[in-house]
């Protein structure tokens, strides 16, 4: 059990047993888990359409690889962003609540890597088909920064200046 302080609190500022807490992370890890999902399920069933395109057979072997990775790429992801459900699942009942929580959040936070590594992958072939030329391994790093900005830097970046006070 975690210390509380002279008005109740525990060291995560609230009024909130350990379970407490893993049932509240575990909620809003969920509402996440929905939300990027979603999304990466979309993203690889249009990936995985593309092979079976007219066009497909005429790309380049660089490009063909490009897609490949991608496709594993957009799998790999699909695999950490569903995990947590899994892990959930079988160990519901096993008194392993903050312990899932942490788990499941360490595979989510792959998951967001891997969907990065994806997006940029998925980026560098749709810009190679659509506009060739040597720019667009500069628009794809730009966005891949981008990308890295607003998912890890910011988050950090709060982090660091609230911790500092």
């Amino acid at each position: 059990m975690p210390d509380k302080d002279s008005e109740g609190l525990n060291e995560w500022g609230r009024h909130e047993s350990l379970e407490e807490r893993a049932d509240r992370r575990w909620g809003e890890l969920l509402q996440e888990l929905r939300v990027a999902q979603t999304g990466v399920q979309i993203l690889l069933g249009f990936l995985l359409t593309v092979v079976f395109t007219p066009r497909f057979a005429a790309l380049p072997d660089t490009d063909k690889d490009i897609y490949v990775i991608t496709v594993v790429l957009g799998a790999a992801t699909t695999a950490a962003l569903i995990g947590p459900v899994s892990l959930h699942r079988l160990l519901t009942g096993h008194r392993l609540k903050p312990q899932t929580v942490a788990w499941a959040s360490a595979l989510t936070l792959l998951g967001l890597l891997l969907l990065l590594s994806t997006l940029m992958a998925a980026m560098l072939l749709v810009l190679r088909v659509a506009l060739g030329g040597s720019a667009v391994t500069y628009v794809v790093a730009g966005l891949g920064g981008w990308f890295v900005l607003c998912w890890f830097a910011l988050p950090v970046w709060a982090l660091v200046r609230v911790r500092r006070g």
